[in-house]
């Protein structure tokens, strides 16, 4: 139970730590903003010259850096009310389709007797025909012991790393599965990973967990580019960094707070505007960057919060189809009040909540009897069943 008062007592005695780091962070974000305005003015091979010598300078311009005369793109079509809107994102997907991958997990619990997790992926494709044509489905996958038994910690635990990269392998099986399919078809679909193409995450993993997951995303890029099935890794709150450490590298600033892209931009972004195209040269401590091949860039897709950030295969912009690409997004975008609807509707298809998970262990519960397998719950895991009841 949380108490109130001594919440307030404790916040005020933080109150000069809290009001020092905003006006650190605000002293930050307006030398940012100057750099921000001097990048503008400079050429792609000045920039480049600027970071010569850095490894990973955080990003890269493209040849954007020439054709726009600044950082932000602005988005050409205004519409007078909603009605207007939906239908321009009606005209722009029609006979286009699009798909999305997600998953929801229920992790093994100590509470049972028996390990056992479940993978859960969603995946949902719009054919955005006149007939409404559309097709929505699950993969689900029950995990046994022994696979949940590789790497157990010191007093028997299942990491959860296991589980969690069980369900980002099914998810980019079923987005590959898909791109597959339209490898020798003309008119190629789109296709959105919920989350970045940029795994960082990964960072603070044992080398052969790093593997596995940029194994996994480069087979991605690599089916994408072979397939040239357009994939988009949508993030819609994001905290990367890549344009700002940049602009340190460019300006040699000195920040002490850490500035998102995102809040970086926001100010100087309306509705369906998007920021130049990046070339991702993070710096982290992935053992193996294939960044060079993955493009980002940012885009308004609501009006009262910060924009997403899409990261795609470079082959997209090189063959200049990412104006039409992100098109595709924006009008998702639209259907989907901010958010990319067939992502939207992938998650609400996978998703398994407190119930499922209850319904769930009902069901191996019954398993277990029929089997013959002898499953207990802890007392712990009994008394709060109790307590809520």
């Amino acid at each position: 139970m949380l108490y109130p008062e001594k919440v307030r007592v404790a916040l005020e005695a933080k109150k000069d730590k809290f009001t020092s780091a905003q006006i650190e962070l605000q002293q930050d974000i307006d030398r940012l903003k100057e750099a921000l305005n001097n990048l503008s003015s400079l050429k792609r091979d000045e920039i480049e010259k600027r970071l010569a010598g850095i490894l990973a300078p955080g990003a890269r311009p493209t040849e954007e850096q020439d054709n726009y005369p600044d950082i932000i793109v602005p988005f050409v079509n205004s519409w007078k009310n909603k009605q207007e809107s939906l239908f321009w994102a009606k005209k722009t997907l029609q006979g286009i389709n699009t798909f999305a991958a997600d998953g929801s997990q229920i992790s093994p619990s100590k509470d049972l007797s028996i390990p056992v997790g479940v993978i859960q992926v969603g995946w949902y494709e719009n054919r955005h025909q006149p007939n409404g044509e559309y097709v929505k489905d699950i993969n689900l996958e029950v995990l046994s012991p022994d696979e949940l038994s590789e790497d157990e910690g010191e007093e028997g635990g299942f990491p959860e790393w296991i589980i969690n990269w069980k369900r980002f392998e099914m998810e980019v099986s079923c987005l590959v599965s898909y791109m597959e399919r339209y490898r020798e078809k003309q008119i190629k679909p789109i296709c959105f990973l919920d989350g970045s193409l940029i795994v960082s995450f990964v960072q603070h993993m044992l080398p052969d967990h790093q593997a596995k997951y940029i194994n996994a995303i480069r087979q991605l890029l690599r089916v994408s580019t072979e397939t040239r099935v357009p994939l988009i890794g949508f993030v819609d709150t994001t905290y990367a960094n890549d344009l700002v450490v940049m602009l340190k590298h460019i300006d040699k600033l000195t920040i002490r707070r850490r500035v998102s892209d995102a809040a970086l931009l926001n100010p100087l972004m309306k509705w369906g505007d998007r920021s130049q195209a990046y070339i991702c040269a993070r710096d982290d401590k992935v053992l193996e960057r294939y960044y060079e091949i993955v493009i980002f860039v940012y885009l308004k897709t609501s009006s009262d919060h910060p924009p997403a950030r899409l990261d795609f295969p470079r082959w997209i912009y090189e063959e200049g189809l990412h104006e039409s690409v992100i098109d595709i997004v924006r009008a998702e975008c639209l259907v989907g009040n901010g958010y990319p609807y067939p992502a939207e509707t992938a998650d609400a298809v996978a998703v398994l909540g407190m119930e499922d998970r209850e319904r769930f262990y009902k069901l191996f519960q019954e398993f277990a009897q029929k089997n013959n397998m002898p499953l207990r719950f802890s007392k712990k895991a009994i008394s709060k069943r109790m307590r809520r009841v």
